[in-house]
């Protein structure tokens, strides 16, 4: 064979480089997502390690709402969402299984179900296209902080000082001070009390998303699952046990089965969608959605919920994520945190866990 002319050469070197820098910009971009290439850049490796930093680490569990158990049953549409969105879920008459979890926050898998006022509803719907819907809820009426950084900060704020082993009141007193947005979740977390069950909360969305139509227009949303069983709040309940939500749970389902409704909310022109710590007129268009039922509970160790990381930005067609900065980092802190505990359960010996503890908590 003739050895090829310097056109050719030069031709082929021209390739190469073009990949060569391809890749080298790929992974510049990947370097500067992860963190590598700005180490004092807000990544999810460093809200999952504050999250670890506050409360050790429980190997196999998520670093959030570690606490929980599993649910399965099926949403029931309406049919009065399919004017406004194209996804499966919401066509009349239709029935999507759903595998979910209940949980309260916090890292600590142990933790009194009476220690936070808050509780969770996450849902992954399994349409019949293929598609699925995640989504992750909370009983409370808006987010504490309308940014990343703003809750990176606030976790900071409140880890414990390792002189006492508790959040250093001045650092948190700061941070409250330098962020005035928190002001409305302050004032519903005074008077919010621990619920003696899961089945009497209302969950809401928090997070702004869009329904897309089958004339490809937007419509701003929230939404909130609102519960058919009614309850009262009752703090005193986990003096006597400290796991009761799960066995209110069971008890409630060994009744019958439990339903909510998923109540949609429509935004008007200037609604805000990327904040989180506002709520929307109490004026603004509603309707039901659908059912959703809720049919059989299991431990979340053996249970079908159990290797589902509940990413909000998994989503059919017909929903859309919204400008809410808050929606991407929870998606990427839910990935850290599921590649962690998944990697840990893989290791762990039988089934022996070992705590790592907060540096305030360890002996110096």
């Amino acid at each position: 064979m003739s050895n090829p002319s310097p056109a050719a050469r030069g031709n082929r070197w021209g390739a190469w480089a073009l990949i060569i820098g391809t890749v080298a910009i790929v992974v510049i971009a990947f370097g500067y997502v992860g963190g590598w290439l700005a180490p004092h850049r807000l990544t999810p490796t460093r809200i999952v390690n504050q999250f670890q930093a506050n409360a050790g680490t429980f190997p196999g569990y998520r670093r959030n709402h570690a606490k929980g158990v599993c649910v399965s049953g099926y949403f029931q549409s309406s049919g009065q969402a399919a004017d406004y969105s194209v996804a499966q879920v919401f066509a009349s008459n239709q029935r999507t299984p759903v595998v979910g979890r209940f949980a309260i926050p916090g890292s600590n898998p142990y933790a009194p179900d009476g220690s936070v006022p808050i509780r969770s509803m996450a849902l992954r719907f399994a349409l019949d296209n293929g598609q699925q819907w995640r989504t992750g809820m909370n009983a409370m009426p808006v987010f504490p902080v309308s940014t990343p950084q703003a809750f990176y900060e606030q976790l900071q704020a409140q880890q414990p000082d390792p002189a006492t082993g508790k959040p250093d009141p001045n650092k948190v007193a700061a941070f409250f001070a330098a962020h005035p947005e928190t002001v409305a979740f302050r004032a519903w977390a005074k008077t919010a009390k621990p619920s003696a069950s899961f089945a009497s909360e209302r969950y809401n969305s928090l997070n702004a998303f869009e329904f897309v139509d089958a004339h490809g227009q937007r419509h701003a949303v929230r939404w909130s699952m609102v519960p058919e069983a009614v309850g009262t709040a009752d703090s005193t309940v986990s003096a006597n046990d400290p796991d009761y939500l799960a066995a209110s749970l069971q008890q409630s389902l060994s009744q019958g089965e439990l339903r909510w409704h998923l109540i949609v909310t429509l935004a008007e022109p200037g609604d805000p969608t990327s904040d989180a710590t506002k709520v929307w007129p109490a004026d603004r268009r509603v309707f039901d959605a659908g059912t959703l039922v809720i049919q059989s509970t299991e431990p979340q160790e053996s249970g079908p919920c159990r290797d589902v990381n509940y990413d909000p930005l998994v989503l059919p067609d017909g929903i859309e994520a919204s400008d809410d900065p808050l929606l991407p980092a929870r998606s990427a802190a839910y990935a850290d945190s599921y590649l962690r505990r998944t990697s840990e359960e893989a290791h762990l010996p039988g089934t022996a866990q070992t705590v790592v503890k907060p540096h305030s908590e360890v002996k110096q």
